[in-house]
């Protein structure tokens, strides 16, 4: 019990004071997870990291389409990247956000 008073008194006092960056990056967090395709990327690169090649392939995705979604993604610093060579390896950059889409992964399938 004293530990669910402390996370609501965290949560409550965080929320009072919420600055225009703050909302912003926050709406901007939920917009990236409110794709599809992006959050099948997300949980891919939760185990490991892949290329560009490898996402397309194992999604059943365009390279196009899967760059399109790392830009957005690596904007706001959910995914980062590695290059070696001419190929970029992409991992996940914010275990903040990952834990979060795991939780509402087991959330959605929990019967």
């Amino acid at each position: 019990m004293k530990e669910e008073q402390q996370h609501e008194e965290i949560f409550v006092e965080g929320t009072s004071h919420l600055d225009e960056e703050t909302l912003f990056v926050v709406s901007q967090t939920f917009k990236a997870l409110s794709d599809q395709t992006r959050i099948r990327i997300l949980n891919l690169l939760c185990t490991e990291e892949h290329s560009v090649n490898e996402i397309a392939e194992t999604l059943g995705l365009s390279q196009s389409s899967v760059s399109h979604q790392l830009r957005f993604l690596k904007n706001l610093r959910l995914v980062k990247f590695r290059r070696e060579g001419t190929t970029l390896y992409y991992s996940e950059d914010d275990h903040h956000v990952m834990n979060l889409l795991k939780q509402a992964i087991k959330h959605a399938t929990h019967h």
